[in-house]
């Protein structure tokens, strides 16, 4: 779903996606063109997973499970903010639901 030009915007509740790993799922919120994405991911455990960035915010809030990088282990709560260009790899010891935020990196 786009961001709206106006108003609100309300996502109903839908089916969860398979995603690239095995045993991992979206469930996509905003996937806008302009680099806004919102969903929810449901990690499987598993080990630290390839080095990567992204070229936006990324912004990661633990819902439940852990979840940990090379930097720190989170639990429900926590808050992870990672600006563009970040690298940074990811895995989960017993598995987790977050929600992802990304967004452009916006300069004045």
């Amino acid at each position: 779903m786009t961001l709206p030009e106006t108003g609100n915007m309300i996502v109903r509740a839908a089916d969860w996606t398979r995603a690239e790993r095995p045993d991992e799922f979206l469930r996509s919120l905003v996937d806008d063109p302009a680099g806004y994405r919102t969903m929810l991911s449901k990690v499987p455990p598993g080990p630290l997973g390839d080095m990567h960035a992204h070229d936006t915010i990324e912004q990661i809030y633990v819902i439940d499970g852990d979840f940990y990088d090379d930097d720190a282990s989170y639990g429900p709560g926590d808050f992870v903010l990672r600006m563009p260009g970040t690298q940074h790899r990811a895995g989960s010891r017993n598995g987790c639901t977050m929600l992802l935020v990304y967004a452009p990196l916006v300069t004045k």
